[in-house]
């Protein structure tokens, strides 16, 4: 299901939510009409978990305890309706480890609008916070249980049983989707949903954003009873540091405090759920930078049997002060692809871009296609007049067409930014498309990275926009150039994920990282291989194997923005109560499958699969399936004899049968789609269905070659297109009632058998 689906079907679903008679009970408000500004601002995404009931058959909707009479409703909903169902109780629990949050949600929700012998499916949608990424579901309902689980797949398991993109995956990228088969009008379900997301770290704080804003409809309905919700939040910094806390949303009570540790709970009863998301900030004491390096033996499970270590290093309050100057180039994809609303709003989040650029910054911007095309050769300074003829430049020069040469522009962008001592340049790489010597060009681009003559060389951000683009290949592009990668999925949220990324170039406090104390450690794997720059907006996170005595401290070293030296001495610490595994498993995948992707590692894909199923961190490997457990019940009898009687005392057993029951649709990024680059086929285009009349059309073609050109559907059709209007009607009216009846005593007579 699309997102325009799935906001239509929500749509209707309030408006069926209007045949549902609760009696006279008057404190059930009805559900409010949809505004066209909610339309516009695509509102009716759900902001907190919330389970709807999947709704094709109108019919079915009434009050399962007090039916009602209702109007008979023809037809089918098309996409199906979807009715949020009542919420019984709610409550999520917390666990926040270093840059890192585990959320376990429970709730439980009633089908209140569907008449007790009907029965429908059930769709969960929880949206996740920063970087959020799903780790299992489980579901109980009357006698029957489900549950998600990972595999690894090979081509014959990839059967029938294979289900739609809407029964579960991804609505958008923070929002996972699983639709429950066929349930009991009036049932009652409870589900346990487990995601991981980031801590948002800004200016030395860690801020916590769970998404916890429940609308008005999702109340049950009757008398104005209160309702339980619950939130249970455990802080675990890891690094031996004081934890100030700073502001909650909440009213949180303080249950435990140690150094480094603190834990909080809120529990109450409410008449109304909670309207706004579950926030809260803290920090760390200091104002100089601090972090830790923490190690970890592996489970007996894991393939790679080498010690693990992680490296936290977050810049600090004074540093992220201190930015430094920027040479910026965009580098602009404008192929054939880019066209419509995709270069619409690329153009939008570059200008947006160049008007956050400091006066004292410089920049210059290109645009490729099968052709490299300049706004300015050199470098210039970020001054309003510049910007204000930078803004005209893209309005005149971003027109799609072409192909995709990412190779000459990068290139060129790289000559162009060699060389640079007293400000640090960056590349900022825009694409929505996949070519076929990507790996190639990341070999390319290392050796210019590391033949360059200055200490400050080029950085590179990449910007993917759509699921054709190969989002490893930028990610690797990104590793190589110190930078990060963002991605956008369709061009409404182009301009925020693009403000995001540049948000992150903005906040680079220290430069050229390097590490002291490795050089004696045996088989030493480190990644990213080449250490990014650290920025003020988040922590340095590296990890790696090795084997070998792991030194009690390790030296980083970096050039701060004035280009002077930076040091600090980080402590080496056993991970007791850190789960390493569990924080790192996010960032082991994508850097795995990064790495695996260039290198064309079969044995590095394996150890992605291994750790997907053992984490629950989806993967390009790994399949997510559903299974279904059914509670049998089987009565049992004993004979035992009294004189002439024999009495049989009966016992209940109840036996569990566990099956798989679908393949979820997959639900990793994929590795970029050639073909449709090559063809300039736009972002998010989905091939047209063909609707009604082009299928009767279709059939009615059918039957006329097997009548060799005699008259039928299609001649008729074509008579049609000549008539004039009266004729049409008078046609139209007098063949109405005998149109089935002819289209089937056709079809028998033309297609026989078929």
């Amino acid at each position: 299901m699309s997102g325009d689906d799935f906001t239509r079907g929500v749509e209707d679903g309030l408006r069926l939510s209007k045949r549902i008679y609760f009696g006279k009970d008057r404190s059930v408000a009805p559900p409010k009409p949809i505004t066209a500004m909610e339309k516009a601002t695509r509102s009716l995404y759900p902001v907190a978990p919330m389970v709807y009931a999947v709704i094709s058959n109108p019919g079915i909707v009434d009050n399962p305890d007090v039916p009602s009479y209702q109007p008979h409703v023809h037809g089918r909903c098309d996409p199906p309706a979807l009715i949020p169902l009542q919420m019984n109780g709610i409550g999520i629990e917390v666990d926040c480890y270093l840059d890192t949050a585990f959320v376990t949600m429970t709730g439980s929700w009633r089908i209140h609008c569907v008449m007790g012998s009907a029965k429908c499916d059930c769709r969960l949608a929880v949206p996740m916070g920063l970087e959020g990424s799903i780790l299992g579901v489980e579901v109980e309902v009357t006698n029957k249980s489900y549950k998600t689980q990972l595999v690894v797949l090979d081509e014959k398991g990839e059967t029938e049983t294979v289900a739609k993109p809407e029964d579960g995956g991804f609505l958008k990228p923070h929002i996972f989707t699983l639709t429950i088969p066929q349930i009991d009008g009036g049932s009652n379900l409870s589900f346990k949903v487990r995601w991981s997301q980031k801590l948002i770290y800004k200016d030395g704080d860690f801020t916590l954003d769970v998404p916890f804003n429940f609308p008005e409809y999702v109340t049950p309905a009757g008398k104005k009873l209160s309702k339980k919700e619950r939130i249970q939040l455990n802080v675990n910094i890891g690094l031996g540091t004081e934890v100030v806390c700073k502001t909650n949303s909440h009213p949180l009570k303080e249950k435990k405090r140690e150094v480094g540790k603190l834990a909080f709970l809120y529990e109450a009863d409410v008449l109304s759920w909670s309207h706004t998301d579950f926030v809260f900030t803290y920090s760390v004491p200091t104002s100089s930078a601090f972090g830790g390096v923490f190690l970890q033996s592996p489970s007996s499970l894991s393939i790679d049997q080498r010690e693990m270590f992680s490296l936290y290093l977050f810049p600090g309050p004074d540093h992220s002060k201190k930015v430094i100057k920027k040479e910026v180039l965009f580098v602009v994809d404008i192929s054939g692809s880019m066209k419509g609303r995709t270069i619409e709003a690329t153009k939008t989040a570059v200008i947006a871009a160049l008007s956050n650029l400091d006066q004292k910054d410089s920049f210059s911007i290109m645009a490729f296609n099968d052709q490299t095309f300049l706004y300015s050769s050199t470098m210039e300074l970020a001054t309003k007049e510049a910007l204000d003829n930078a803004t005209e430049w893209i309005g005149m020069n971003f027109i799609p067409g072409g192909g995709t040469n990412m190779s000459m522009a990068l290139d060129q962008a790289v000559e162009m930014l060699s060389g640079i001592k007293q400000s640090v340049p960056f590349i900022f790489f825009i694409t929505d498309g996949a070519i076929e010597n990507e790996r190639e060009i990341c070999e390319v681009m290392l050796k210019k990275l590391k033949n360059q003559g200055s200490d400050l060389c080029p950085r590179i951000y990449t910007f993917g926009i759509g699921s054709f683009c190969n989002q490893y290949f930028l990610r690797m592009l990104a590793m190589i150039g110190r930078g990060h990668y963002e991605f956008a999925s369709d061009a409404d949220v182009i301009v925020s994920r693009m403000e995001a990324l540049f948000s992150r170039v903005a906040s680079t406090v220290l430069l050229n990282i390097s590490i002291d104390g490795l050089d004696d450690l045996d088989a030493l794997e480190v990644y990213p291989s080449v250490i990014p720059d650290i920025r003020s907006e988040g922590p340095l996170i590296i990890f790696g194997q090795y084997r070998g005595g792991f030194p009690d401290t390790l030296k980083v070293k970096g050039l701060l923005a004035n280009m002077s030296t930076f040091t600090i001495n980080l402590k080496v610490q056993r991970s007791k109560e850190i789960p390493l595994d569990k924080i790192l498993a996010k960032q082991q995948i994508e850097q795995y499958t990064t790495q695996s992707w260039f290198s064309q590692d079969k044995k590095l894909e394996e150890k992605v699969a291994k750790i997907s199923m053992q984490t629950g961190v989806v993967s390009e490997y790994t399949r997510m399936i559903l299974l279904e457990t059914v509670q049998e019940k089987h009565a049992t009898s004993s004979g035992v004899k009294h004189g002439k009687k024999e009495t049989t005392p009966k016992k209940t057993e109840v036996t569990e049968k566990t099956e798989m029951i679908k393949v979820l649709h997959h639900m990793g990024v994929g590795f970029g789609d050639l073909v449709a680059t090559n063809e300039n086929t736009p972002p998010g285009f989905e091939p047209k269905l063909p609707d009604q009349a082009e299928m009767l059309v279709r059939a009615a073609g059918n039957c006329c070659v097997n009548l060799c050109g005699k008259c039928c559907c299609p001649c008729c059709i074509n008579l049609c297109t000549k008539m004039n209007d009266q004729c049409a009607i008078v046609v139209t009216q007098l063949f109405t009632g005998l149109a089935f009846l002819g289209c089937f005593a056709c079809c028998e007579l033309c297609c026989g058998n078929d």
